[in-house]
């Protein structure tokens, strides 16, 4: 069948634009937490400005370096070009074309003009300067850094702010507390900044120098912060409570959640979590020759990756999975189609020597006399979802195996630890314990002047979601210690484009492959990043691929002629001309209709234009076919400013 002809047996959904639909147009900066304008910079990169495009992928995110890394880029899951199909020359469906690689473009730029490329001064009056060409909330940065100057919010006056926990939630923090005219002060447990960023992502994946410059110029900008301090040991939570304006918990979930088993408790047994940071910190953790790592998702993928280093590395460097060096097994309760863990860890797990057991779950974990493990109990796992995707496992109980092994490694789930809450912070209610009660738009708590930030306000997701929540934190402490508040404007441009034009042959170009090390080259140092980053020219070709979803086809109705042409020429079918009585008269049409042909108008004589925004590629044949001149390439920008009353 012809795709032309499976579009006519789908039904039209019509909706009628509202006020604020252009915005929405540009769904990747929409997807994202911190609104960063990714078709900015991708559209950047295509033009060859390079430095342009770091500079609006900072705007909004102090950690636009290391996103590039390990974001898990929303942006490219609501990125439009995912969503046209593919057809064969016939005209019938083949796939549907996938995203753009947003977070490997971010990834090049930042190689080039990011923290890993000049120190935090230089970087700091870049974005100074910083006057995007492509206006989006890539401002952000440079508007806080000169809005103080020039009158447009009334800055704090060196207030006095705690944070617990220097991981991407509690920097983030810092950053825009810095920027709004406090001082904040950051209390890290560990002995190194940046928290999980450090002891819970391995060095393969995002390199440790890295990390420490993107931290140097949050500290450039004022933030303090002081390693090796334990809240309720070397500081009281009740002291900070005293010593300052307010207090921000982001100390995320990092204490590995108990799956309850018979045997979990003893030697052998360790969160999945506790093992990373072990390695990241170069401590010693007993592992046998045979590792177990149970769960399914990216943390479990990380655990099990970094044992099947630390045994290639162990081993003289020898590739894994020889005759007498350690194995590594990932068992989970979902198949390999249900697991959440993202495609490229399953498959560069699977080239590393990871062996998957999926489908099955914990039993019990079997030990020895003398205490020592000696095996995983498991039972086919027969569903992990109930009917409403709620996680209710349900199991084949007469099915069951032990698997043999001397080391359990649970990642399984995280959960926080708020005991230094005993000193000082009854009022802060939780529910359940762990978990805070937090007023999700302000993110305070129950006691005033304590927010949070991180995975205590929105439970364990994205680190770009931890970076929208410490930003969301800082602006409510604003208003908290101020009494002011910051009021975000957003402020859209449209500018038509009579001279518009696209890369040749965009619609047809095929997403980059990323190029990662060979599997034997991984395994000989365990720091070896495995991800190459994107040359210039393979950059620039894929950033041609960007739709410009914030460019549109307009339309002028007083000058249609209604000849078709443009549905014609359409490439992919996203135009199509009926009659208004064939419309599903839903209230706001039936009221856009009335208002333009009068209540008496005969709608089989009227017809209507209909467009499907996720199926147009912006190649603006329609403007060049148009007879009448009624079509014309429309830009469409938005950009947020924050003041203050």
């Amino acid at each position: 069948m012809e795709f032309a002809a499976q579009l006519a047996e789908t039904p039209i959904q019509v909706e009628v634009p509202k006020n604020d639909h252009h915005k929405g147009l540009i769904s990747c900066q929409v997807a994202c937490p911190v609104h960063t304008d990714a078709r900015g910079y991708v559209r950047a990169i295509a033009n060859g400005d390079f430095e342009q495009a770091y500079l609006i992928a900072r705007g909004p995110n102090p950690f636009a370096s290391i996103c590039g890394r390990v974001c898990g880029a929303p942006c490219e899951l609501s990125c439009r070009r995912g969503k046209i199909p593919l057809t064969d020359d016939d005209g019938s469906f083949v796939v549907m074309d996938r995203p753009i690689a947003i977070r490997a473009l971010k990834r090049f730029v930042c190689e080039s003009y990011g923290a890993e490329a000049r120190p935090a001064g230089p970087l700091l009056e870049a974005l100074r300067r910083h006057l995007p060409s492509v206006a989006g909330d890539a401002e952000e940065m440079a508007f806080y850094l000169r809005a103080a100057v020039q009158g447009t919010f009334v800055p704090a006056k060196g207030e006095r702010v705690a944070i617990i926990g220097s991981g991407a939630a509690g920097l983030s923090a810092a950053h825009d507390l810095a920027l709004l005219g406090f001082k904040p002060v950051v209390f890290e447990l560990e002995p190194v900044a940046a928290g999980m960023l450090v002891v819970g992502v391995p060095e393969y994946r995002l390199p440790r120098e890295l990390i420490r410059r993107e931290v140097s110029v949050i500290e450039a900008l004022g933030a303090e912060i002081r390693c090796h301090t334990k809240i309720g040991r070397e500081v009281s939570f009740q002291s900070l409570r005293e010593e300052f304006s307010a207090v921000i918990i982001a100390v995320g979930a990092k204490r590995p959640r108990s799956l309850g088993l018979p045997g979990e408790q003893g030697p052998g047994v360790f969160g999945g979590v506790d093992f990373l940071r072990a390695v990241a910190l170069g401590e010693s953790l007993p592992l046998g020759s045979d590792v177990i790592v149970i769960g399914g998702g990216n943390v479990a993928y990380d655990v099990a990756r970094t044992v099947v280093r630390q045994a290639a590395y162990d081993t003289a460097r020898t590739a894994a999975r020889l005759p007498g060096t350690r194995r590594a097994r990932l068992v989970s309760l979902e198949t390999l189609e249900e697991m959440p863990a993202d495609t490229v860890e399953i498959l560069e797990g699977d080239e590393e020597g990871v062996e998957r057991v999926s489908g099955w779950g914990p039993v019990a974990i079997r030990r020895a006399a003398r205490g020592n493990v000696v095996g995983l109990e498991i039972k086919r796992c027969l569903r992990v979802y109930d009917e409403q995707r709620r996680f209710f496992p349900q199991f084949e109980e007469g099915n069951r195996q032990v698997l043999d092994c001397d080391t359990v490694l649970i990642a399984a789930g995280q959960a926080p630890d708020l005991s230094f809450l005993e000193q000082g912070g009854g009022d802060v209610e939780q529910f359940p314990p762990g978990w805070p009660k937090v007023d999700a738009t302000t993110l305070m708590t129950t006691a005033k002047g304590v927010f949070v930030a991180g995975d205590l306000a929105h439970g364990t997701r994205l680190l770009i979601d931890a970076v929208a929540s410490g930003k969301k934190a800082a602006r409510s402490v604003y208003q908290h210690v101020t009494g002011r508040t910051l009021h975000p404007e957003t402020l859209m441009s449209f500018v038509r484009l009579d001279r518009y034009q696209r890369e040749r042959g965009f619609e047809r170009i095929p997403r980059v492959e990323l190029q990662a090390l060979k599997p034997e080259e991984r395994l000989r140092d365990p720091k070896a990043l495995v991800e190459k980053c994107l040359g210039k020219e393979a950059a620039v070709r894929e950033a041609s691929r960007c739709l410009d979803c914030g460019v549109t086809p307009v339309f002028d109705g007083n000058r249609c002629i209604l000849c078709g042409g443009c549905v014609d020429v359409c490439p992919t079918l996203c135009l199509k001309i009926v009659p208004l009585s064939s419309l599903n008269q839903a209230a706001d049409l039936a009221e856009l209709v009335k208002s333009q042909l009068g209540e008496s108008a005969d709608l089989a004589n009227n017809s209507a234009i209909l467009k499907d925004e996720d199926r147009c590629i912006r190649c603006a044949l329609c403007v060049d076919r148009c007879p009448a001149d009624a079509i014309a390439m429309e830009r469409v920008s938005f950009r947020t400013e924050w003041r203050t009353t």
